[in-house]
């Protein structure tokens, strides 16, 4: 039995760029106490996603290179790999949310680029094009970035037919004036959100693992999900802190992602 360890980066949402990097710099060592393999971030974390009430400065390219490249050592000083929540910037466009990939040596990896956007992103991000699996030691796996993951089942499937064990899932969901402010996982009363995450593993015979950021009344929380669709873990809401699950990666066959004949 092979089992890979990972955590789940469950913090508040920074209040400046430079604090991103701060805060995620802490997390990989915290991820690194824990033994973890790979700790996973939530959406645009780095400089800070760029919701209306967030303030975000515009896009720096100069700044996200030398973020990237002082996490990068961060992961090398503590032999974790991480999945970053960032945004890049191609071309004269908007910049792209995306999630980095860094191995454990340090060593960039490469983008998964949000390619599904939410109406309200577009005048925010521009979409990305392509999706990619990425591989950390025995582990497979594939990004799906927020609204992509919870509407779009299809980009679960394309990681899972193509090896991915765990799929996971940055996100960035916050509460809405009078919206309902759970206190169980996945909770009938709530939005559809937390059931989706369930369904996204359950339906493709994979992991799912979903971070969010902490925040007060949020509507999601990070979580992992296993292969037959049920909580392994989940962080309590609001609560800072990293989220760690062990994967048995015999679980994640990807039995029902193969067996779909349209994807």
């Amino acid at each position: 039995m092979t089992v890979v360890r990972i955590a789940l980066a469950n913090l508040r949402h920074p209040a400046t760029p430079d604090e991103s990097v701060a805060k995620v710099r802490r997390a990989i060592a915290g991820a690194a106490a824990e033994h973890a393999a790979i700790v996973c971030f939530p959406e645009c974390y780095v400089p800070g996603y760029r919701a209306p009430d967030k303030a975000v400065l515009p896009a720096d390219a100069a700044f996200l290179e030398r973020a990237w490249a002082a996490i990068a050592r961060a992961a090398a000083a503590a032999s974790v790999a991480v999945v970053l929540g960032t945004e890049r910037v191609v071309g004269d466009a908007l910049p792209r949310a995306t999630a980095l990939v860094i191995d454990r040596d340090g060593t960039i990896v490469g983008f998964q680029d949000k390619v599904q956007l939410d109406p309200s992103e577009d005048c925010l991000y521009a979409p990305g094009t392509e999706r990619r699996v990425f591989h950390a030691g025995p582990l497979t796996f594939g990004v799906v970035i927020c609204h992509e993951g919870w509407r779009y089942p299809e980009t679960v499937r394309w990681a899972a037919r193509r090896g991915a064990q765990v799929v996971f899932h940055p996100h960035f969901h916050e509460a809405a004036p009078g919206g309902y402010r759970p206190a169980a996982f996945a909770d009938p009363r709530n939005t559809f959100h937390e059931k989706a995450m369930l369904c996204r593993a359950a339906e493709n015979t994979c992991y799912f693992a979903s971070v969010n950021c902490a925040s007060d009344g949020s509507p999601t929380t990070s979580a992992v999900i296993r292969p037959d669709g049920s909580v392994l873990a989940w962080q309590p809401y609001g609560t800072e802190g990293l989220l760690v699950a062990d994967l048995d990666l015999g679980a994640a066959t990807g039995l029902l992602a193969a067996r779909c004949k349209s994807a």
